[in-house]
């Protein structure tokens, strides 16, 4: 057993493989399909009483399916440790398949206790949810929403088995009322929906049992997603040759910071020469240069005030990070236009993101995009909502639509080029949700590019390098109040695995 990424990377799978991952594990089992529910129950069971050893009444809310089977294995194996266990289910969502109804049975004759809900749930020490698990196919009914209601308001734990129920797990949709769990127990194999936007906050803490299915068996069902996390990064960023010099590193150019914005800018050129670019040159609006210059002087800012100014440090350049501070007014989107003509490697964000929208400008494909989901909204012609209800589905949309990478910014950020299979970044913190937070991104991302990385290795990297600095920062402080310059010794730190 392990939490969901404890390493360097893995797999994540959507309910249609998870399906598919159950059927094959069955079969491995001779075609028993209540050795696999045995398995599921008997282990969350291990998990609660190890985790919460001071419980000694527990409430285990069953649904109608074989999420409710494993409900009922754990309320069997917890009374038989000699806790006060009571199942309740509601009076819509009695046991209807086979291997639930045997695991209910089973529950009574060990001297168990099932009731309907009626209301409030009882009180107690833990809550059980085992209502739903991956068969959520629509918004919950009235009776439903009742139930899950009132998981969510009683006075105790909620240990979620396999899925906190109201969760789509394959696409980490969150209906109304959806169970807010202190703990999640997965079975079989990481659940995708459940690592990325609203879903995090209502898996809580999630442990992954695969219930002793062979590794041979999951490497029959194709994953959906691939998640990396900060033990990643040394396959990534390798000890240089002692040989080396700053041209072997690349350089990068950020534009943006109109009049006000310089700030934006100055944190993409700091990020790059923390992720290690070789050269970082600014163009900027010529207010801008004497404070950058007094602030960072390895940065190399230059006052431009039109295209022609800006098109020498183009032909300079390796790779060209434009949209931090940049403004959508004539000078952004005229320094815009030029770098997309410009035939150089791109990294675009924030106002560059916002012109791309209102332009629909074809873009080379080895551009990378790093939106937050409001600018993922506007370049798929959306709402948010629409976003976060399948954070998937929209980065890869955003990668098939324009082309190129894409890295969607957030609570578990994602990673997608066309027809590749997308990546998730198991890092980051809370306290990375403040301004000026994406703009060290696009430098450290620009960076690796520089460096030689390919679009999609170098959005992966840098989103990872940036998260796993955010939250080596956060552990010297706290979340809250984090500032984007605190990333900037624990970037140098993180690049250097």
């Amino acid at each position: 057993m392990s939490e969901s990424a404890p390493g360097a990377s893995g797999f994540l799978y959507a309910n249609a493989a998870l399906r598919v991952l159950e059927q094959a594990a069955i079969e491995d089992a001779g075609g028993d399909g209540f050795a696999l529910m045995a398995r599921a129950g008997a282990a969350a069971c291990r998990v609660a009483l190890a985790r919460w050893p001071q419980a000694r009444r527990i409430v285990v809310v069953c649904g109608p399916g074989n999420n409710g089977g494993d409900g009922h294995v754990f309320a069997r194996h917890a009374l038989q440790a000699g806790r006060d266990v009571r199942v309740v289910h509601a009076q819509a969502y009695m046991p209807r398949s086979a291997l639930a109804q045997r695991a209910a049975r089973e529950f009574i004759a060990a001297g168990g206790s099932v009731g309907t809900f009626e209301g409030p749930l009882e009180p107690c020490d833990l809550v059980v949810d085992a209502v739903l698990g991956i068969g959520l196919a629509r918004a919950p009914d009235a009776d439903l929403s009742a139930l899950l209601h009132a998981i969510n308001a009683a006075d105790a734990p909620v240990f979620a088995l396999d899925v906190p129920s109201g969760v789509d797990a394959g696409s980490g949709e969150v209906h109304d009322g959806a169970v807010r769990a202190t703990l999640t127990l997965q079975f079989l194999a990481a659940h995708l929906g459940l690592q990325t936007g609203p879903a995090i906050d209502h898996a809580g803490e999630r442990l992954l049992d695969t219930l002793h299915v062979p590794a041979a068996v999951h490497a029959r069902v194709q994953a959906d997603a691939q998640w990396f996390g900060p033990a990643a990064l040394g396959g990534w960023l390798a000890r240089r040759p002692r040989n080396s010099h700053k041209g072997d590193a690349g350089h990068v150019l950020c534009v943006g910071g109109d009049h006000g914005r310089g700030g934006a800018v100055l944190l993409a050129a700091e990020g790059a020469l923390r992720s290690g670019a070789g050269l970082v040159s600014v163009a900027t609006r010529a207010t801008h240069v004497a404070p950058m210059l007094a602030r960072r002087p390895e940065a190399m800012p230059h006052a431009v005030d039109d295209v022609s100014s800006l098109q020498p440090l183009l032909d300079a350049a390796t790779v060209v990070a434009v949209g931090p501070g940049l403004g959508t007014a004539a000078w952004g989107e005229a320094l815009y236009a030029a770098a997309l003509a410009s035939g150089r490697s791109l990294v675009l964000d924030a106002d560059a993101l916002n012109l791309l929208a209102r332009r629909g400008d074809r873009l080379p494909a080895d551009t990378v995009l790093t939106p937050h989901p409001g600018e993922a909204a506007r370049l798929l012609g959306c709402d948010v909502a629409g976003v976060q209800r399948d954070r998937y589905a929209a980065v890869q949309a955003l990668a098939a639509r324009y082309g190129c990478c894409v890295t969607l910014k957030g609570a578990g950020s994602l990673v997608a080029i066309p027809h590749c299979m997308p990546r998730l970044i198991a890092a980051g913190n809370p306290g990375m949700a403040v301004g000026g937070m994406g703009d060290v991104l696009t430098g450290c991302v620009a960076a690796l590019r520089a460096q030689g990385m390919d679009p999609f290795d170098a959005a992966t990297a840098g989103a990872l390098l940036h998260a796993h600095a955010g939250d080596r920062a956060a552990d010297g402080g706290g979340e809250r109040g984090l500032l984007p310059s605190d990333l900037f010794s624990h970037l140098r730190r993180a690049a250097n695995p």
